[in-house]
C-alpha cells in the first residue's frame, strides 16, 4: 500500500507526450519566428534559423548513429525469441501475411486519392525545378544491394571539394545489416545449445543500445523544436502551397490507413478501435518526430506489448521485422500517390498495367525503406518499375521532410497494431491488458508483481500471461521498466 501512495505521489505532473506536444508547438512558432527575421547581409540564414537547423540535425544524427547495432542486435534476437515456439512458423508467416494486407489496402487507398485529388494537374510548382534525385533505387540495385559487400555492411563515398580536396564518408546499408542479422539468427538456432552464449550476448547487447537509445528519445522534445522549426523556415508558406494538394492528399491517405483501416480491422477482429487509437498514441508520436522506424522500436514494441497484450515471445520477432518491412506509409501512400503525380504532371498516361505494377511494388518492395528515412528510394523504385521520370522526385523533396513525418507516423502505428491482430487470431492475445486503462504516461500500468515500479504508473494493470520466460525475456522486462521510468518521468 505504501508503495503505491509513493508511486502516485511521484506521478509526473508533465508526461513525456505533452512534452512533445509542446515541442511541435514551440517549434512550429520559432519558425515563423525564424522566417520573419529572414536572412543576414550577406545572404545567410539567421542566428535562430541557424540554431533550429543545429538542434534538429544533431538529434537526427544521434538517431541514425544507434540505428546499425540496433538493426543487427533486434533482428538477431527476434529470429532468437522464436526458437522456443511451438508454431513459429506460423506465426512468421501469418505475420508476412498481414503485412502483405494492409499494404494491398493502403496501396489502393493512394491509388484512389491520386485519380480523385488529381494532384499533378493542380500544382503550382516549376517545372525547371526538377532534377534527378541523387539516391535512386531499382530492382537490380536492389537485388545487388541485398548482398552484404562486407561484414559490416559499410560503404564508403568520396566527395571532391572547390578547392580540389578530397573527403570520404563512411555509411550503413540497412538492407545488407538485415541480411547479415537475418543469417546469423537463423545461423544460431540450428546451432543449438553451443550459440547460447552468443544468444544471451546478443540480448545483453541489444538491452544496452536500447538503453542508450531511450536517452536519445528523452531529447525528443527538443529536437522537436528544431526538426519542425528548421522545416518552417527552410521550406516556408509558398513552397508548402505550391505542392499543397499534393501534400493534402498524402496525409489524407495517411489518415485513413491509420484512422479509418486500423480501427476498422481492429473492429472487425473484436478489438477496440478507440483502445487501438488511444494505445498506439505514444509510438505513433515519436514516430512523427523522430522519423525513423527504427528509432521509435523500443516505443512500438511497448506499445505492442504492454498496451495491445502481445506476448513478449512474439512481439519480439514481429516488431523488429515490422520496424524494417512494415511501411504503409512509405512504400504503399507515399509513392502509389506520388507516382500519379509525376504521371499527371508529366502528362503522361497510365494503364492498368502500371497500376498493377505500382501495386506489386508496394506490397513487395518495402523491404527497400530498410526501416529508416529511405522514402525516396521506394518512389524512384516504383518510377523506374512503371517507366516515369525521375525528375518528378526533384519536384517533391520540398516537402519532404514534413511529408515523411506523417509518414512514419503510420507506419509505427502498424508495426505496433498489427501484431496485435496476428495475435489475437491465434488466440495469444491478452485482450484483458488491450482493453485496461492507460495511465498517465499513456500506457497500461504495470503488474503489481513486476520487478520494479517506475515513476508515474500505477501497479493495478492485468498479468502479464506470458510464462517461462528465458534469461533475456526477463532483461528485456527489466528494460522495458526503464523505458516506462524514461517515458513517465523525463522532463526536458
Amino acid at each position: 500500500m505504501s508503495a503505491q501512495t509513493t508511486v502516485k505521489r511521484k506521478r509526473p505532473r508533465f508526461p513525456f507526450a505533452a512534452q512533445v506536444l509542446a515541442g511541435l508547438v514551440l517549434g512550429l512558432l520559432l519558425g515563423v519566428v525564424a522566417l520573419q527575421l529572414g536572412t543576414t547581409g550577406d545572404g545567410e540564414p539567421n542566428w535562430l534559423a541557424v540554431t533550429l537547423e543545429t538542434v534538429g540535425s544533431t538529434f537526427v544524427s544521434l538517431l541514425r548513429t544507434i540505428v546499425p547495432p540496433l538493426i543487427v542486435l533486434a533482428v538477431i534476437s527476434s529470429i532468437a525469441n522464436l526458437r522456443n515456439v511451438a508454431n513459429a512458423a506460423r506465426l512468421a508467416w501469418k505475420t508476412l501475411l498481414w503485412f502483405a494486407i494492409t499494404a494491398l489496402i493502403a496501396v489502393a487507398i493512394g491509388i484512389t486519392l491520386g485519380l480523385v485529388f488529381r494532384p499533378g494537374l493542380n500544382s503550382a510548382v516549376d517545372a525547371s525545378t526538377a532534377a534527378e534525385p541523387s539516391t535512386t533505387g531499382s530492382w537490380l540495385a536492389f537485388i545487388e544491394s541485398i548482398v552484404p559487400a562486407n561484414f559490416l555492411g559499410l560503404a564508403a563515398s568520396t566527395s571532391a571539394a572547390d578547392d580540389g580536396s578530397l573527403s570520404t564518408s563512411l555509411s550503413f546499408n540497412a538492407l545488407q545489416l538485415i541480411v547479415i542479422a537475418v543469417v546469423l539468427g537463423i545461423a544460431a538456432v540450428k546451432v543449438g545449445k553451443s550459440a547460447e552464449p552468443f544468444i544471451n550476448f546478443t540480448a545483453s547487447a541489444l538491452d544496452v543500445v536500447l538503453k542508450a537509445l531511450w536517452w536519445v528519445i528523452r531529447l525528443a522534445p527538443i529536437g522537436t523544436v528544431g526538426l519542425l522549426g528548421n522545416a518552417v523556415y527552410s521550406y516556408g508558406w509558398t513552397t508548402i502551397g505550391a505542392l499543397g494538394q499534393f501534400s493534402v492528399t498524402i496525409y489524407v491517405g495517411l489518415a485513413l490507413v491509420v484512422f479509418v483501416v486500423y480501427p476498422l480491422l481492429a473492429a472487425v477482429n473484436g478489438l477496440s478501435p478507440v483502445k487501438y487509437l488511444t494505445g498506439v498514441w505514444p509510438a505513433a508520436q515519436l514516430g512523427f518526430v523522430s522519423r525513423s522506424s527504427m528509432g521509435t522500436l523500443p516505443v512500438t514494441q511497448r506499445v505492442a506489448e504492454q498496451n495491445f497484450g502481445v506476448p513478449r515471445h512474439y512481439s519480439a520477432f514481429a516488431v523488429p521485422f515490422g520496424a524494417t518491412t512494415k511501411m504503409d506509409g512509405c512504400a504503399a501512400i507515399y509513392p502509389a500517390i506520388s507516382a500519379i503525380f509525376v504521371a499527371q504532371f508529366f502528362g503522361i498516361g497510365l494503364g492498368v498495367t502500371d497500376y498493377l505494377l505500382i501495386v506489386f511494388v508496394s506490397v513487395i518492395g518495402s523491404a527497400a525503406t530498410a526501416g529508416t528515412t529511405g522514402a525516396t528510394v521506394m518512389l524512384t523504385l516504383t518510377l523506374s518499375t512503371v517507366g516515369l521520370p525521375l525528375e518528378g522526385v526533384g519536384l517533391l523533396l520540398a516537402v519532404d521532410p514534413i511529408l515523411d513525418m506523417g509518414r512514419t507516423a503510420t507506419n509505427v502505428a502498424g508495426q505496433a497494431f498489427i501484431p496485435a491482430i496476428v495475435a489475437k487470431r491465434e488466440g495469444i492475445l491478452d485482450t484483458a491488458r488491450y482493453h485496461a486503462p492507460r495511465g498517465v504516461t499513456g500506457f497500461v500500468p504495470l503488474d503489481e508483481e513486476s520487478d520494479s515500479v517506475p515513476t508515474g504508473a500505477d501497479t493495478d494493470g492485468a498479468a502479464d500471461r506470458d510464462s517461462g520466460a528465458t534469461a533475456s525475456e526477463r532483461s528485456a522486462s527489466s528494460e522495458q521498466s526503464d523505458e516506462k521510468e524514461t517515458a513517465g518521468s523525463s522532463t526536458t
